[in-house]
């Protein structure tokens, strides 16, 4: 469907440093700004982390940080589609716990999607070898986390933001979708390795996770996927979606595309603001055009503004 808008999400922040470029959003105010500017420049859902850690041991995130920075946005740009991140399971947390965020972040009305990590991926730095460090660091959600992920999405009445960073999460979603328990709204977003650095709490590791992305990959995800009516996204950890050909290859195929300063790594210092433009030059060319968020919103079946 090359006529169908294009849904570009901004991930603005993930956890970049100032240190690795000092262009990333950090602070509240600091995050409101950038996501306005990303969302003017052609992003309709904005996806962005406190500094509440993804892995370690804290067992929640706090909502109030999201709260104050998404009031502001939505007052000046309604219908945006907002979420955050979570922590990952293990001993020192439960799902309740690491998910609380979420029901209040709807309860408050701020919250454009709700999240799903429908599995595990093991994460760490390379040895002077090259080798995986023989440390314990993985981003844990169990079968039994992301069912009530998804039962919480479909209480709340909220979509939701589907992290596929193997295919075997994938699969999982795939499930729930052929039951019929796939929140309304949901997005699946296929999470590709570029290779690069990105930064952890405990310092920078080598994505050395998902497939590499190619044609070939792509592929493999849309074979599993094409036989049901869900929309997808592409994004590159540790890369660049636009240069390494991966946001064409979607955008021939009816697809989303994932940018922003979360994911990008490579020798240039972009803002989030460059990077979607460069993104919308590409759609552009291949005849897609920009999806508003009220036009993101009725493709995704999310609720209005």
């Amino acid at each position: 469907m090359p006529d169908t808008p294009l849904i570009i999400e901004a991930a603005i922040n993930g956890a970049t440093s100032k240190s690795r470029n000092p262009q990333v959003p950090r602070s509240v105010d600091e995050i409101v700004v950038d996501a306005i500017a990303a969302i003017d420049a052609g992003a309709a859902i904005v996806h962005n982390h406190n500094d509440d850690p993804v892995l370690g041991t804290v067992p929640t995130h706090d909502p109030q940080p999201y709260i104050e920075a998404w009031t502001r946005i939505l007052a000046e740009r309604p219908g945006a589609i907002l979420y955050p991140t979570m922590g990952g399971g293990g001993p020192h947390t439960t799902v309740e716990q690491r998910y609380s965020h979420i029901p209040a972040l709807a309860e408050a009305g701020v919250l454009g999607q709700g999240l799903v990590d429908p599995g595990s991926v093991s994460m760490g730095a390379a040895d002077d070898e090259g080798l995986p460090r023989a440390i314990d660091l993985v981003y844990r959600n169990s079968y039994a986390d992301a069912r009530y992920m998804f039962e919480t999405c479909n209480a709340l009445g909220q979509g939701a933001s589907i992290s596929c960073f193997e295919g075997g999460f994938v699969r999982v979603a795939l499930a729930y979708q052929r039951a019929g328990k796939l929140p309304k709204g949901s997005m699946l977003k296929l999470y590709f390795g570029g290779g690069g650095v990105a930064e952890a709490q405990d310092g920078c590791y080598p994505l050395g996770f998902g497939l590499p992305p190619t044609e070939a990959s792509l592929n493999a995800y849309l074979d599993m996927i094409e036989p049901e009516p869900i929309q997808w996204s592409v994004a590159v950890l540790g890369g660049d979606v636009v240069t390494c050909g991966l946001a064409r290859l979607a955008l021939e195929r009816g697809g989303h595309v994932r940018v922003g300063l979360e994911d990008h790594a490579g020798p240039r210092q972009p803002t989030n603001v460059e990077l979607i433009d460069e993104l919308v030059v590409l759609a552009s060319d291949v005849g897609r055009p920009i999806a508003t968020p009220a036009e993101a919103r009725d493709l995704l079946g999310l609720p209005g503004a």
